[in-house]
């Protein structure tokens, strides 16, 4: 299954999914038990849920699994009470801010190990809009998906080096041969207001 097969049907779906997974554990301390009625929601795929507060459009919260470990559908509902409630970031949410947040998930392809002759040309294998990044070395590790480079302007130096310092490493750590460099792809869900309709956020690729 590839995240192509994912429609707007699906990602909102996961969207009201993640938010419900919010709303019911900081309530009762439960998590949601669910039968998806779209069957690759049954399949394994990667995963991030992103709060941000409404509308300044600020970072709240944002955790999930690179890796195609779980169910998409248990995926997005572990990630999205560890977004409210686990980022180290940020205090846990509250149940009165439910009303002033809107839910982004992005479900994401298997990261991609880039595996080039010269380090020198890493830049020019990321793609702005088109690619996450993951670094990895050691104890250290580092994602940032493809929204947030666009967010910020950044072009693809600049995508790496700021990979490399949320991994707690130096800027232009992937010239390093002990740093590992992975790209990914992701389609983007969100909620337009809190609990409001669900988009797909379509990113602009150079």
């Amino acid at each position: 299954m590839s995240i192509e097969n994912i429609g707007i049907e699906e990602g909102a779906y996961l969207v009201k999914l993640a938010r419900r997974a919010i709303e019911t554990y900081i309530l009762d301390g439960s998590k949601l038990k669910v039968d998806p009625p779209y069957e690759i929601l049954k399949s394994n795929f990667g995963v991030f849920v992103t709060l941000s507060t409404y509308p300044r459009g600020l970072l709240r919260g944002c955790i999930g699994y690179p890796e195609p470990i779980l169910p998409l559908y248990r995926a997005t509902i572990e990630a999205a009470i560890a977004a409210a409630l686990e980022d180290p970031r940020f205090p846990p949410l509250t149940v009165g801010e439910l009303s002033s947040i809107v839910v982004e998930v992005s479900v994401l392809t298997p990261p991609e190990k880039i595996v080039l002759d010269s380090r020198e040309k890493l830049p020019e294998n990321v793609m702005i809009g088109k690619h996450g990044l993951m670094v990895r070395s050691g104890w250290f590790g580092g994602l940032l998906l493809p929204q947030v480079a666009v967010e910020y302007g950044w072009n693809s130096r600049e995508f790496l080096d700021q990979t490399c310092i949320k991994a707690g490493m130096q800027p232009g750590c992937w010239l390093r041969e002990d740093v590992d460099v992975y790209r990914f792809s992701a389609r983007i869900f969100k909620e337009e207001s809190p609990a409001g309709e669900v988009v797909e956020e379509i990113l602009e690729k150079h």
